[in-house]
């Protein structure tokens, strides 16, 4: 079953796109609780993928000024490869466009940066590490 995606819309399901980003960032990738957890969820639109009640992926927005800071975003372990990312990105550019922003940017784990690619981001600068783990920033304009 393909999900839906959509604005999480309780705190009940910001809490299970927190737990999904746990289990990603943390459990698999070995990132620190206390960085993936740095206090702007609260401030954020979060975006999930519904299957069923199950959360399978997620990203969060933040808006700065005409730009939009897409994060966090993660897709379940048993559901990747099947085009969830770029569906999420593509809700993301209709999200970020009614907050009012002008372009997306976002930090990208190099290993992704084709995905990110794909849907029209751009790389710039020189790659850094956050967390133990190589990113790239990239960003797209928005029409």
């Amino acid at each position: 079953m393909t999900p839906s995606i959509e604005v999480a819309a309780s705190e009940a399901q910001i809490n299970k796109a927190l737990a999904l980003r746990t289990v990603v960032f943390v459990e698999e990738q070995g990132v620190a609780l206390a960085e993936e957890i740095d206090g702007l969820d609260a401030q954020a639109t979060h975006l999930i993928a519904l299957d069923g009640e199950e959360v399978v992926a997620t990203c969060r927005l933040l808006l700065d000024g005409t730009t939009v800071k897409l994060g966090r975003m993660v897709v379940a372990k048993k559901r990747r490869r099947e085009g969830i990312a770029a569906e999420m990105l593509r809700v993301a550019d209709r999200e970020s466009k009614l907050l009012g922003a002008e372009e997306i940017r976002l930090a990208a784990q190099s290993y992704t940066a084709a995905l990110y690619e794909q849907a029209g981001y751009i790389a710039y600068g020189e790659p850094f590490t956050d967390a133990g783990i190589e990113h790239i920033w990239m960003n797209k304009q928005l029409a």
